[in-house]
């Protein structure tokens, strides 16, 4: 990245409202967000958003794209990427002494079982039905959990309704908080996924041990209005929805694929089952 851009990067990053929706659109990357979900997960006027969304694509370190009548923006990882290099070959001069913490490669997990959470806000629906399809699919080469940012005090009854009838055990299933995970001695997570908006836009801690993350967002379906059985199709359809993403996920070929590749991946399972309905 020539020099002149990177200033024109750090100037437009310098504001901290202008950093807190970057920060925003790259826990959401590589999908794109509406600018009402960034105004109402960061507590911003539409108009000062608008003129943040501005310059951060004139930075280069957003797009925007057009799907009807909305406009949806992105974080540029090109450029993103672009300006991590500048810092860390330009700028450092890449003394191992600085990019040594950034250089960990976690191992592959060829040969031992991996650990994956799911997040999502209340932890009653979503995210149960991903630790459950996560642990059965699985076959026993994953550990895999499930925590709410604002977890709900019970579990769900379409969801554990849900579960049953597609011959989930549901005994060990409870409603968690997402600090049960980052205390000293909490498993060291391989994958972290948020299956919520809400859950991708709060504003969460680095993990430990670099883990891969993947925004698998879904509508939630607790909301859903209408009779029993109407609702307890919306859950049905979540859980199917999931269902998908998580086959495709756990035939990934974990111990030949790399870091880069496996990211990769995990992004393409949430756009790709999307499109398939």
């Amino acid at each position: 990245m020539e020099q002149i851009r990177a200033a024109q990067a750090f100037t437009t990053l310098g504001h901290p409202d202008r950093l807190a929706v970057f920060r925003l659109l790259m826990r959401f990357a590589p999908r794109a967000a509406r600018p009402t979900e960034i105004a109402q997960a960061l507590g911003l006027k539409p108009n000062t958003l608008s003129h943040h969304l501005a310059d951060l694509t004139a930075a280069g370190l957003a797009q925007v794209e057009r799907q009807g009548r909305a406009l949806l923006y992105s974080a540029n990882l090109d450029t993103t990427e672009s300006l991590i290099g500048f810092l860390a070959l330009d700028v450092a001069r890449g003394r191992p002494d600085v990019l040594a913490p950034l250089a960990q490669d976690p191992p592959r997990m060829a040969d031992s079982r991996f650990n994956a959470l799911f997040i999502c806000s209340g932890n009653s629906a979503r995210s149960i039905f991903a630790e459950a399809l996560l642990r059965d699919l699985g076959q026993g080469k994953v550990n895999a959990f499930s925590a709410g940012t604002r977890p709900s005090s019970s579990l769900n009854p379409f969801a554990l309704d849900v579960l049953r009838r597609n011959g989930h055990d549901i005994n060990a299933l409870r409603s968690k908080h997402i600090s049960e995970y980052q205390q000293p001695g909490a498993p060291v997570m391989d994958f972290v996924f948020t299956v919520c908006d809400t859950a991708a836009a709060e504003e969460c801690p680095p993990w430990p041990g670099q883990p891969i993350t993947g925004h698998w967002g879904l509508p939630d379906p607790v909301k859903a209005t209408g009779t029993d059985a109407e609702r307890a199709l919306v859950f049905a359809q979540t859980y199917a929805a999931l269902r998908r993403r998580i086959a495709a996920f756990v035939e990934l070929p974990f111990d030949t694929l790399s870091r880069l590749s496996l990211q990769a991946r995990v992004d393409a399972i949430g756009i790709q089952t999307d499109a398939k309905g």
